[in-house]
């Protein structure tokens, strides 16, 4: 399901030419390619990609002190970390989301990217920036039964990559737990131990659900992906994930 056909090009950072709409698979019009254009140049602070972290050589300043009496200034260069993903803090609906990182994460996957099937990409440029995108686009329901599953199915599957953090295809107990963690950091009223027994007993179900009856000493090892597919069998995919792009706040430019 790529984002562009295979003849059209885009230059990193720069904005698509009036025809480039066309060769979107999903439905946007002009004004929401230049809306997320716009969108992508904030969180780049308006560079040509975002970083996941990068390096920027800084001047620095500092006072040497001779045995005399003039106070000479000398200029160090440093190198400094820039990370412009930290651009995605602004953004309103992941400012709270306590699984923030888990997100901004996704968007350097590379198996969200379809550039490989595991790893992080140090930079995504504005092709890839609609490729995630395309993830969090209401699903066409007048399309035929197939492509409807189909667009399904990659929404999922996004998801349980936000959970398979070490990309071996499964999602095992620790992975879980991690998340679980994250959802309920911010309830003061459930402890990390109870957050833990809230993971555990889910994927139990998950087995039971997965698995069946378990002799006593089969160990479930994890959720796959057809797994998962059966325990979010009949929910409602298209109200877990909305993130407001297109109305989201003006964020300042990081230079």
């Amino acid at each position: 399901m790529p984002v562009l056909c295979e003849t059209d090009e885009v230059i990193p950072g720069e904005m698509p030419g009036p025809h480039w709409q066309d060769s979107v698979v999903f439905p946007v019009s002009s004004d929401q390619i230049e809306q997320l254009h716009r969108r992508f140049k904030q969180l780049s602070g308006d560079q040509p990609t975002i970083r996941l972290c990068s390096s920027r050589l800084c001047s620095v300043r500092s006072v040497s002190v001779p045995p005399t009496s003039q106070l000479p200034l000398s200029v160090k260069l440093q190198w400094r970390p820039v990370c412009s993903k930290e651009n995605f803090n602004n953004v309103p609906d992941l400012e709270l989301n306590p699984i923030r990182s888990k997100i901004v994460r996704a968007f350097f996957d590379n198996r969200n990217l379809r550039k490989g099937s595991s790893g992080l990409a140090d930079e995504i440029n504005f092709e890839d920036f609609l490729t995630i995108m395309s993830y969090f686009r209401p699903i066409d329901t007048t399309l035929g039964e197939e492509q409807v599953e189909l667009s399904r199915k990659e929404k999922l599957k996004f998801l349980f990559h936000m959970y398979d953090s070490d990309s071996d295809g499964r999602i095992t107990l620790e992975e879980y737990r991690n998340v679980v963690e994250e959802l309920l950091s911010g309830n003061p009223h459930i402890e990390k131990e109870s957050a833990r027994s809230i993971a555990d007993g889910a994927m139990m179900e998950a087995a039971s659900v997965c698995v069946g009856q378990m002799e006593p000493d089969q160990v479930y090892e994890g959720i796959t992906f057809e797994d998962f597919l059966k325990i979010w069998q009949g929910i409602d995919i298209e109200t877990k994930m909305h993130i407001r792009f297109l109305n989201m706040e003006t964020i300042a430019l990081c230079h």
